[in-house]
């Protein structure tokens, strides 16, 4: 990819008796050189970074257009194939489950065969299979289809997230992970919103099909913009040409239990798969629930509802600013504040409270999966596309189980069963966030001790020198 800023650090060099012209200066020999004038990767406002930014945009809209292309559909398809809410569901959990199994693999041929490839071929197989999908004779045919989409679709999100991790500068990871996050959110809103509108006029096949083409236009986008790997390590030089790097089970073993045994990683991809429960269960049921009375929507104002992804859109970008101000932990609380307001507000059965509960919702989930993304990209200093791809794991397997565990407690206990398993996530959320502070604590309280026992210590040593 093209270098964020090229050259080293330069001061300018004055002699004791006359000025000289400016000289390089080693950074090597720099006493404190500015980290970020040495730093070749890209930063806002640098070479390269737009057409990044965009090119990675525009893959996130694609990604989740066709990853819940079929949700809002989801009353329409029980009405074709005689299938019940929790039956139809698995056309939304086949998909986000075959991703979550298959994003740790695909994430280690990234390492072999590059970012860049692996998330274009990931894209190209999955708008090819949502050309198909249209054409499912059964329900079991869509199913399947859609887990083939989800498995394909795999290879993008950790791929996406260790590319930037290792061509973003640090200070402006957390903003180019939102406005990927951005994109995710807006391919959501996208996908069921057109979808709905053209379902309601066209039936729910010419709608996914719709939905396919405009992930082939964006695909084909990202494709031309998205600029070659300069600084992954995996498996290309600075330019990508170089011959890839073979993979190695074991050592993939060693980097994901390492992974694993970090206690602040795992708790980043519960609080993942957590708040990705809450809105997997939330807009999986929605549907069913304002098509029945006493709201009964037409199918285009019921994906109309899924604009309330914009404030999704602004809520993960401005995750950085959030960060900054409160720390990782103080946004974590806030977002699974907001989420719980959400939740509380959409169990009145007025329209206008429900949407306003739905945009509390949106806003509190899109803030904390950025938080909880940039924070396993800055953790993890090595084998980043693992530590990436166990977070999107966790992450699509609390989707996958919010989709289908929502819409089983919808058929048994109406919009306050789903609502409660929401409300029961987003406790496990708090609950995680509060050890994560106690732990931080206790480990400074430690470090501190260790401290004062070593000046202690050499402050021994010195009296008894003397």
């Amino acid at each position: 990819m093209s270098p964020a800023s090229s050259g080293a650090a330069a001061t300018s060099i004055r002699a004791a008796a006359a000025p000289a012209p400016p000289v390089p200066c080693d950074p090597a020999s720099d006493p404190d050189p500015d980290p970020d004038a040495t730093d070749g990767r890209l930063a806002p406002g640098g070479p390269g970074y737009r057409r990044m930014s965009f090119a990675l945009f525009l893959a996130g809209i694609a990604t989740f257009a066709l990853l819940y292309s079929t949700q809002a559909l989801l009353p329409l398809i029980s009405d074709t194939f005689d299938a019940s809410a929790s039956a139809a569901s698995w056309t939304v959990s086949g998909a986000t489950g075959a991703l979550a199994l298959c994003v740790l693999p695909l994430s280690a041929l990234s390492e072999r065969f590059g970012r860049r490839t692996v998330m274009t071929g990931s894209l190209t197989v999955a708008v090819t299979v949502g050309l198909l999908a249209p054409f499912a004779p059964s329900l079991g045919t869509l199913i399947a289809l859609r887990a083939l989409q989800g498995a394909a679709l795999a290879g993008l999100p950790a791929s996406a997230m260790a590319y930037l991790a290792e061509e973003v500068r640090p200070k402006a990871l957390v903003g180019a992970i939102g406005l990927f996050v951005a994109g995710n959110s807006i391919g959501g809103m996208s996908g069921r919103v057109i979808g709905g509108w053209i379902a309601q006029g066209f039936g729910w096949r010419v709608a996914v099909g719709t939905i396919g083409v405009i992930a082939v236009v964006c695909a084909v986008a990202f494709r031309v913009l998205l600029p070659a790997s300069r600084h992954g390590g995996a498996g290309v030089s600075s330019t990508e040409h170089s011959a890839p790097r073979s993979l190695h089970p074991r050592a993939l073993a060693r980097t994901v239990g390492g992974h694993l045994a970090n206690p602040l990683l795992r708790r980043l991809y519960g609080i993942g798969a957590l708040f990705m429960t809450v809105f997997g269960a939330v807009y999986t049921v929605i549907g069913y629930r304002l098509t029945a009375a006493p709201f009964s929507l037409p199918q285009g104002l019921i994906g109309s509802i899924f604009l309330v992804y914009l404030v999704g859109t602004v809520s993960s970008a401005a995750a950085g600013r959030l960060v900054g101000r409160l720390g990782r932990r103080g946004a974590l609380y806030l977002a699974a504040g907001t989420t719980t307001s959400g939740l509380a507000l959409s169990l009145v059965p007025r329209l206008p409270v429900i949407f306003l509960g739905l945009v509390l919702i949106t806003a509190g989930f899109f803030a904390g999966h950025a938080v909880a993304s940039s924070a396993v990209s800055r953790t993890a200093t090595h084998g980043r596309a693992q530590a990436s791809a166990l977070y999107q794991s966790a992450y699509y397997i609390g989707s996958s189980f919010g989709a289908a565990v929502g819409a089983t407690a919808f058929h048994a206990g109406g919009w306050a069963g789903t609502a409660g398993l929401g409300f029961v996530a987003v406790l496990g959320v708090v609950a995680v966030t509060v050890w994560g502070t106690y732990a931080a604590r206790a480990q400074a309280r430690a470090q501190a001790q260790a401290q004062a026992g070593a000046q202690a210590r050499e402050g021994g040593a010195l009296a008894a020198a003397r």
